[in-house]
């Protein structure tokens, strides 16, 4: 969502061939945790979608749309809701918004959500960090100043915004997605215990759609579409991912740009290379609860993330892993492999960037900061001084 010209060039480089882009993220939870994996599902066949439709998903944390992760203007000419276009899902009416529990035309926030924001310094090296969702609320957002006034300062002070994925690497994605999470033939119900794949068929019960979409998949890729209709349900929205309205006020400053953390094909890996035990596990957890229960989840890690606490959002996530797991060790092998593994690269990564002088602001899934294996912890690790902001 960055300023205009941006966000026509991005909508005509998606729309180029006539493919669709549909970003899923692993996860509005865990990786809210902020994967902004931000995958992109090719919708040509065997799908045979119409072009402009897409998909958001994850509960690893990342529920990235075309709009958002590619950086297309929320107010883009031509750009239909996203959970439309989600087979069988139709978006909940312009009111109630279900997230906050205002109506889209009723009042909103007189002060932008707290949200997890630190400071980290060491000498004269600074780096700021913004725990987002990526699908969020407009509630959380007023028009008039979407962040409070030491985020706002920070973007001001910063010539380079550190997102998961470079909305370049994002444009790109759709192809790695199709070839290693879709099918040319129904694979999953091979690829699944009886017991799995008869809760995931009454998990959609009602959507004869989405299921004729998800038998064409990977157990992971899978696991990412149900998390979307979970996250869609409770009246969240790709336009309003925290990357997304990030962009819109940093792209209006002049001589900034924008990098990634990690390559497209590194995080691809956290998701292609799990075994079929970690993509089932995953699966499992989606649908061990019902929908509504799903969607209370949801709304719990909303209501953590708006009071900016990194620590508390980790330690709700440890706990509702504990409590959904099925094998706690595979479970715990998947959070080291799509969390754990992808916060040391990305501390990595930002000492590259980060300069003396040179502040560097960094946003990623809120998932990825707090609790002790978390960002924040690893920077202070490698003598930083962390401070919330």
């Amino acid at each position: 969502m960055p300023e205009a010209m941006a966000a026509c060039r991005s909508a005509r480089r998606l729309r180029a061939g006539g493919a669709l882009a549909a970003f899923v993220p692993r996860s509005w939870a865990r990786a809210a945790t902020g994967a902004a994996l931000a995958l992109a599902l090719a919708l040509g066949p065997p799908f045979e979608r119409p072009s402009g439709a897409m998909f958001g998903a994850g509960r690893g944390g990342w529920i990235a749309s075309a709009h958002a992760a590619a950086g297309v203007a929320a107010d883009a000419p031509g750009m239909a809701p996203p959970g439309d276009a989600l087979p069988g899902f139709h978006s909940p009416p312009p009111e109630p918004n279900y997230a906050s529990g205002t109506t889209a035309g009723g009042a909103i926030r007189r002060e932008p959500a707290r949200m997890p924001f630190y400071v980290a310094t060491r000498g004269t090296t600074t780096i700021y960090l913004l725990g987002t969702l990526h699908v969020g609320d407009p509630y959380d957002f007023p028009p008039n100043q979407p962040f409070r006034q030491p985020i706002l300062a920070a973007l001001n002070a910063s010539p380079t915004l550190a997102l998961e994925l470079s909305p370049d690497e994002l444009l790109v994605s759709q192809d790695d997605v199709s070839k290693y999470g879709v099918c040319r033939s129904p694979c999953l119900p091979r690829m699944l215990p009886t017991s799995l794949w008869q809760r995931l068929v009454a998990r959609m019960r009602g959507n004869p759609e989405a299921l004729a979409e998800i038998r064409r998949m990977r157990p992971w890729l899978a696991s990412m579409l149900v998390e979307t209709y979970d996250s869609l349900s409770a009246g969240l929205q790709t336009e309003y991912g925290t990357e997304a309205q990030l962009q819109n006020v940093f792209l209006k400053l002049k001589g900034r740009k924008v990098v990634g953390l990690e390559t497209l094909a590194e995080q691809m890996r956290a998701f292609t290379g799990l075994t079929l035990a970690q993509q089932r596990e995953m699966l499992a957890q989606d649908v061990a609860q019902t929908p509504r229960q799903s969607v209370a989840d949801v709304e719990a890690l909303v209501r953590l993330w708006r009071i900016g606490d990194a620590d508390a959002i980790a330690a709700w996530e440890t706990a509702r892993t504990e409590r959904l797991a099925h094998n706690r060790r595979v479970a715990a092998s998947i959070d080291n492999r799509v969390l754990y593994e992808r916060n040391r690269r990305f501390v990595t990564r930002m000492l590259q960037i980060a300069a003396p002088n040179r502040p560097l602001f960094v946003a990623i899934g809120a998932l990825h900061l707090g609790g002790p294996r978390g960002v924040l912890a690893l920077l202070r690790q490698r003598g930083f001084t962390v401070e919330p902001g």
